[in-house]
């Protein structure tokens, strides 16, 4: 992927760059893989915001993802590279030897054409899902599994990938993006290679409705707003606060762990900061 920037016709303009779109082969989705995708403008069930900045964007439908990748040992060639609208990597088609389609996400070095495959027999090869125990140390991996045959919640991103590092007893030794290091089970399946687009991280959005089309609204920072909005708001002229930063409830927002005990906590062998 590249990155392609426009010319300087305006302010808005002049710090604007898009994709190329150049491995895109088919414009418009499968239909039968789509569905209307409802916004909620960050309200709940009772219409009350739930989370703020949230709001407006362009209409989407929602791709359905196979993250299971539970059609083992049935051969598939990919049929198509597509856009998808509702994350930053890119959606391949692939079309099963029985006929079924399915999405997937796109790794790196697979092409339209390629072949690949899940399960125990699959090789080791980019978009081939496999679990942890027949994959090598050492592999870049990405949509792992944390509960078996619930499908991949770990690196799915654009540009992503972990790697595994040890395997011992049940579990094996994975490094997340992140930094973290934890246990999964190795019976849980993983994708090998790392997740296309890697580019993404540096598109520069250029002007604020580029956002407001992604669907995200405005962020008023705490300290301009009144008191009675914001602990950190009022003071007489330009204030820096009056005290540590947090959030509009008062939970500090630098230096204070918010994470809550969770049974997942065993798994970590090594948190993402100290």
């Amino acid at each position: 992927m590249a990155i392609k920037r426009v010319k300087p016709t305006s302010q808005g303009r002049r710090a604007q760059e898009f994709s190329t779109f150049e491995e895109i082969t088919k414009s418009k989705p499968e239909k039968s893989l789509i569905k209307i995708l409802k916004k909620t403008g960050g309200r709940n069930v009772n219409g009350r915001i739930t989370c703020r900045h949230r709001g407006g964007g362009h209409k989407q439908f929602y791709r359905m993802v196979d993250f299971k990748r539970d059609k083992d040992n049935i051969p598939a060639r990919v049929a198509a590279i597509e856009y998808d609208p509702g994350r930053s990597a890119r959606i391949a088609l692939l079309n099963y030897a029985d006929g079924e389609k399915r999405y997937i996400l796109l790794p790196t070095k697979l092409a339209v054409g390629d072949t690949v495959m899940s399960g125990m027999e699959a090789e080791i090869r980019s978009g081939n899902a496999l679990p942890l125990s027949q994959i090598p140390l050492g592999t870049q991996i990405h949509n792992i599994e944390l509960q078996i045959g619930k499908g991949g919640q770990l690196v799915k991103s654009a540009g992503g990938f972990a790697q595994l590092m040890a395997k011992e007893g049940r579990y094996a030794t994975v490094k997340l993006p992140s930094g973290e290091v934890r246990l999964v089970l190795l019976t849980c399946k993983a994708t090998i290679g790392q997740v296309g687009n890697t580019d993404h991280e540096n598109i520069s959005l250029g002007k604020a409705g580029r956002t407001r089309m992604l669907g995200r609204r405005p962020s008023v920072r705490g300290v301009v707003m009144n008191p009675v909005d914001h602990p950190m708001g009022g003071g007489e002229g330009r204030s820096s606060g009056g005290r540590h930063p947090c959030s509009p409830w008062g939970m500090p927002s630098k230096g204070y762990r918010t994470r809550k005990r969770k049974p997942s906590d065993q798994m970590i062998v090594k948190r993402r900061k100290k």
